[in-house]
């Protein structure tokens, strides 16, 4: 009997500390995302700069990204490795919220904008930018500790 009333101890006391330890931060962090400054694409007179072009983050913390096209080259924004390493909570465009699993892409043609909800959980340096115009200065990277 005494056994049984160990083990039931040792894990209400395990439950108590893995339960104390997820709200450490004051609570559900994806509902009380980080608002990243806006990452503009398509900047400067030839319209192949993104600014800015380095976002700092951490492992487990919810993150919001604007992210907004403001010139006149089309932009297939892709940050592909990232996205294998975050959860993804959801992406708001115009008026609706589309629930994704997975990102590979977002094609952006002129002006427009749409907002990334997700929590980075592995850290690393992911690159992320414009498919095939890189070496015109479209990329960026996003640094997870």
């Amino acid at each position: 009997m005494t056994r049984i009333a160990t083990l039931a101890a040792a894990s209400a006391l395990a439950l108590g500390t893995l339960g104390s330890a997820a709200f450490a931060a004051g609570g559900d962090l994806a509902t009380q995302p980080i608002e990243l400054e806006a990452l503009q694409v398509g900047t400067g007179d030839n319209g192949f700069g993104m600014e800015p072009n380095e976002f700092h983050m951490q492992t487990g913390q919810a993150y919001r990204l604007k992210i907004q096209a403001v010139g006149w080259h089309e932009c297939n924004w892709q940050a592909p490795r990232f996205f294998q390493n975050a959860w993804l909570r959801k992406i708001e465009a115009g008026n609706m919220e589309i629930k994704v699993a997975q990102l590979n892409e977002l094609e952006m043609d002129m002006d427009g904008e749409v907002e990334l909800f997700f929590v980075p959980i592995r850290p690393g340096t992911y690159q992320f930018g414009c498919r095939g115009l890189e070496d015109r200065g479209m990329t960026g990277s996003f640094i997870v500790e």
